[in-house]
């Protein structure tokens, strides 16, 4: 939240393709996870595998593509109670 790629608020909002503006970015505040749901929730589900303030240069790639497939194949409520792997899956599908 706080990195540098935040800095430049108009080529966040702007197309790489027409350079014009495209969306509206909004932040939250500082210091409140409660606006930041998603994102807390997904740190819940992470720390199921890495602990806080582990560091993540002691996971080889091996270990970190088992968690991520672990994550994916977790299933969601706001998903109908199926995966993220699932939906994915579906979408590919229709594409």
């Amino acid at each position: 939240d706080n990195g540098s790629e935040f800095l430049d608020q108009d080529s966040i909002e702007r197309s790489v393709l027409t350079k014009k503006k495209r969306t509206t970015a909004y932040y939250c505040h500082p210091k409140c996870p409660e606006e930041r749901g998603s994102n807390e929730n997904y740190n819940k589900i992470i720390r199921r595998y890495v602990k806080k303030g582990e560091k993540m240069c002691k996971f080889s790639v091996k270990d970190i593509q088992i968690i991520q497939d672990k994550i994916n194949n977790l299933p969601r409520k706001i998903l109908g109670y199926r995966t993220s792997k699932e939906v994915s899956d579906e979408w590919l599908a229709q594409v």
